[in-house]
């Protein structure tokens, strides 16, 4: 991202194109990308560039199929393709005028330097429109195409849920609601409702969390009246869930470990600001954000940056109450808001994460106190990493109990499974989510 040709790129077509061909090649994220792209082009062309990104991103196993009965032979420059894709995001999704998505697109080829290809460009596109019925009619069959989700997630989550993919496939491919969480120790849901009413914002409860509010349209945070002093924060609802699950007590020393960017450590404190809580991270890049929100809301924790798999190394004995463990994960419950995990994830991440996941667990449990809790959760809707690994952790560890089916009595939302519960985008309010509520046995005598 540093060459000389990136410095001097402002064309939002084509820092799009160079933004998707980054994710293709290094295996990058929007969240790392955009904040480099959008610094490169006016204020006025920054909705546009994330709107392409996100888009094309969103659409990306879709568009690729298309893109290649649209050409003759494959295209072995990635800017390239990736710009194709990006012009058949335009044709296929945005209201953006035929002409001006295709002129625009052939001129973002230029200032890639890639002239020599406008010719190709603008083939491919102007065929898109001409053949657009008979080209969808040759794909729909493919699941890869009708899904728009790459065809080995298509065929997991498929074989993970049945009858429900459909349902969560169209979930992943739509645009997620701006949710947020009123910080519960400076004001009600209620009052800030208000407050959205009176600044021209409509929005409505939450389902699921209690201090939630989905906005009709998504805004700035800028926008939000008290942001800055902490009054609200962005987060969706079953995240939400996390802090109210792990239902933290006045005085308990407590660990959210995997903690960045910090939503719920943060939430953790709104409801009981009397806790010794520390936030665990191993990315001291990712700690810096835990502290933004910390210095934001005006609370404060212990950071601590170290591997979670390894407490040896910075554990200093003394036990926690509870622990959060919000484990690394697939990311698949939340691709409505990250699109790049279709072109990101592979199949192999998830015996990858799975094997990780089972290891941080392992190493947490000798951290908490016999009677403690420990909250496994993730933003994954794989099973391997969800059901089945708390399953096979709790029969592998004797003074291990899965409380979960409690939680789903006293509170029924989720779908109970082999251990823990499911949230599911689409079935569910809110993003796909798990969790497993673990309570540490007392040894009898």
């Amino acid at each position: 991202m540093s060459d000389s040709s990136s410095k001097t790129l402002k064309d939002a077509r084509a820092l799009a194109a160079r933004v998707i061909a980054r994710l293709y090649q290094d295996r990058g994220s929007l969240q790392r990308l955009l904040p480099w792209a959008e610094k490169q082009v006016d204020e006025k062309d920054r909705a546009l560039l994330r709107e392409l990104c996100y888009g094309t991103a969103r659409f990306a196993p879709r568009l690729e199929l298309m893109l290649k009965k649209l050409l003759r032979k494959p295209v072995k420059d990635e800017e390239l393709e990736a710009l194709m894709l990006v012009g058949l995001y335009q044709l296929e999704y945005t209201r953006i005028p035929d002409h001006a998505a295709i002129a625009a697109t052939v001129e973002a080829a230029r200032a890639i330097k890639l002239g020599h290809a406008t010719g190709v460009v603008n083939g491919v596109l102007r065929n898109t429109l001409r053949n657009k019925e008979t080209l969808t009619r040759k794909l729909s069959g493919n699941p890869q195409f009708s899904s728009a989700h790459p065809e080995w997630l298509q065929q997991a989550i498929k074989n993970a849920w049945g009858s429900e993919a459909r349902t969560i496939f169209t979930a992943n491919n739509e645009n997620p609601p701006m949710t947020l969480r009123v910080n519960a120790a400076q004001t009600t849901r209620d009052d800030y409702l208000e407050q959205l009413k009176q600044a021209g914002i409509p929005a409505q409860t939450c389902e699921l969390a209690d201090s939630g509010l989905i906005l009709e349209t998504p805004v700035a945070v800028t926008r939000l009246p008290g942001f800055e002093e902490g009054l609200v924060s962005v987060q969706d609802q079953s995240a939400q869930l996390a802090a109210h699950l792990l239902d933290p007590q006045a005085g308990e020393k407590i660990l959210d470990a995997c903690a960045a960017p910090g939503g719920k450590t943060c939430h953790l404190m709104e409801l009981q600001p009397d806790l010794d809580l520390s936030a665990l991270d191993i990315e001291e890049e990712r700690l810096d954000r835990v502290i933004e929100n910390m210095e934001r809301l005006g609370i404060a924790v212990q950071i601590i940056c170290a591997d979670a798999a390894e407490p040896e190394h910075w554990w200093d004995g003394e036990q926690y109450d509870r622990i959060l463990l919000d484990a690394p994960c697939s990311a698949t419950g939340v691709i409505r808001r990250n699109p790049d995990i279709k072109l990101l994830r592979r199949p192999e991440d998830i015996a990858e994460l799975a094997e990780l996941q089972g290891r941080i667990l392992r190493a947490m449990w000798p951290l908490l106190k016999p009677g403690g809790t420990l909250l496994y959760a993730t933003c994954s809707i794989l099973p391997e990493e969800n059901s089945a690994q708390v399953a096979r952790f709790v029969a592998e560890t004797p003074d291990a109990r899965d409380n979960t089916p409690q939680l789903l009595h006293d509170q029924p939302w989720g779908l109970p499974q082999e251990a823990g519960m499911q949230l599911l985008p689409g079935i569910h309010a809110g993003d796909g989510f798990y969790y497993a509520k673990l309570e540490k046995l007392i040894p009898e005598g």
